[in-house]
This record gives structure tokens, C-alpha cells and sequence, in this order.
């Protein structure tokens, strides 16, 4: 794979920071940051993507699949899409500040 094609997978592979009660509470307690990334992204090519994006170096990345809520409109079943979730463990000393809009 070349390296543009590379470094342009890498920029798609994070969706968003999810910003929540819980992340909050992960983010002081553990030092980690919670991102919703691609359902295909790899444990290696979500840590080059943050490291690449927020310019801070990775400690380690756990992973979490979400499965999608079952909502219900009247009569009609409808189910949400299935996503994943990643934390990402910073380095002693490295931080994101998504406030300072970075």
C-alpha cells in the first residue's frame, strides 16, 4: 500500500471523540481517551492514527464492539447501526485537549 493511500486510510480510521459521563470518568481515572472509530480499523492503525492526528505518542489501545440499540417508531422495529469504540491509553506526560480545538 503506498504511503498516501496509507496516510489517507489513517486520517478516516477515527469518526469522533465520544465525549460522556463515562469517558470523563475514564479519562481522569485511567488516562485514557475514548474515540468511535471505523467498524474495520485494527488495533495498530487506530494507534498510528491518533498519533498521527493529535501529534502524542500511544501507550496502547483497547477495543470495544457496540452493538446497535433496537428502537422502536409505532409498529416498525428499526435497529441502530453496530459501531466500535476504542480507549486509548496515552504516555506519561502526553494529553489530547479537544477544548482547545485542536
Amino acid at each position: 500500500m503506498s504511503a498516501i493511500l496509507k496516510q489517507d486510510r489513517l486520517l478516516q480510521v477515527i469518526v469522533a471523540p465520544q465525549i460522556t459521563e463515562k469517558a470523563t470518568r475514564v479519562a481522569d481515572k485511567n488516562q485514557q481517551i475514548v474515540f468511535k472509530v471505523l467498524p474495520s480499523a485494527t488495533k495498530p492503525e487506530i494507534k498510528a492514527a491518533v498519533e498521527l492526528v493529535f501529534k502524542v505518542e500511544v501507550q496502547g489501545v483497547t477495543v470495544a464492539n457496540v452493538k446497535g440499540k433496537t428502537k422502536r417508531a409505532g409498529r416498525v422495529m428499526g435497529r441502530r447501526k453496530d459501531w466500535k469504540k476504542a480507549y486509548v491509553s496515552l504516555k506519561p506526560g502526553q494529553e489530547i485537549n479537544f477544548a482547545a480545538g485542536e
